[in-house]
């Protein structure tokens, strides 16, 4: 007699098969990861994507500024019209200047910067794991970062005179709350599963600070770094423009004061693009390649953003 099909039941699998299960997850994940090969944007698709509409909102920007200087709203030595500025940017160029006052001006930003991160990492990681001292200074480290860095330029000059130590004196003060506030933001998006972790494991004192707390605070670490660098080089800029003596060189700040004193608008708004624009460099050739390695490691987002 024929068994009721609706009482059958189905043989289990043989040991070692793989499951329906298991057969229906893998395809379904083949099948997601050749979707997303498919549809993946070639890199000069995606660079231009993301270029046109900063180009576009760049000649709007030039037109209405021409618009402006052709208008006589302003005379010509106080707004200058695009092209004067491009004529004096070539010349600061060809003559060196320009090139000179960059280099001085990311050398001591670089130094400064990476002053600063060993600071703020130091001081960032000692408020992490010592709850009192974080009570004590957090207040007094974020009041010190919504301080204008430039409220710092006289006592800075009153205690080291008109000399570098002076710089480093503001970059320093105006870059490292933001490091350690941006260090403690990170540590506290680390999930607490990870800590519970590493001590299963073993990890205790320096070493879970070394090789578990500090890890995974990096991806969130990643936003204090750049507003850190972003204070630093602000912070740069307004040391430049007090701390103005032959001795020490010509920074962007010192160009821009320069221009400044000899009524030179074309050359105070070509010293401003310039400033723009190395801030704009070092974003896109340190920090956002840094940013995507990361996170990419991290399996947050594709390596090559796309």
């Amino acid at each position: 007699m024929p068994a009721d099909p609706s009482t059958t039941t189905s043989a289990p699998p043989a040991p070692g098969a793989p499951s329906t299960v298991a057969r229906d997850l893998e395809a379904g994940l083949d099948a997601l990861e050749t979707a997303v090969e498919a549809t993946r944007t070639p890199w000069w698709a995606a660079t231009w994507r993301a270029f046109w509409p900063t180009a576009a909102a760049l000649l709007v920007l030039l037109g209405l500024w021409q618009v402006l200087a052709a208008s006589g709203i302003k005379p010509s030595y106080a707004l200058p019209r695009p092209l004067d500025v491009w004529h004096t940017l070539v010349e600061a160029t060809q003559d060196g200047s320009a090139l000179r006052a960059a280099t001085l001006s990311l050398q001591r930003g670089g130094l400064g910067f990476l002053a600063s991160v060993v600071v703020g990492v130091a001081l960032g990681t000692a408020m992490a794991t010592l709850p009192l001292l974080r009570r004590a200074l957090g207040p007094l480290v974020t009041g010190l970062q919504s301080l204008p860095s430039i409220a710092w330029v006289p006592a800075a000059i009153i205690w080291f005179q008109l000399s570098n130590a002076a710089i480093f004196t503001v970059v320093l003060l105006g870059a490292v709350p933001s490091i350690v506030n941006g260090l403690l933001a990170g540590v506290d998006q680390v999930p607490p599963l990870y800590l519970r972790v590493g001590r299963v494991l073993g990890a205790s004192g320096w070493s879970r600070i070394r090789h578990v707390l500090l890890p995974a605070a990096l991806p969130g670490f990643l936003g204090g770094l750049k507003q850190g660098w972003a204070f630093a080089w602000r912070s740069l800029m307004a040391a430049e423009l007090i701390t103005n003596t032959p001795r020490l060189g010509a920074g962007l700040g010192q160009l821009l004061n320069l221009g400044r004193d000899t009524s030179d608008m074309s050359l105070v708004i070509a010293a401003i693009l310039l400033i723009f624009a190395v801030g704009i460099l070092i974003e896109l050739a340190v920090f956002t390649p840094l940013e995507r390695r990361i996170l990419h490691a991290r399996g947050l987002t594709g390596l090559s953003g796309g």
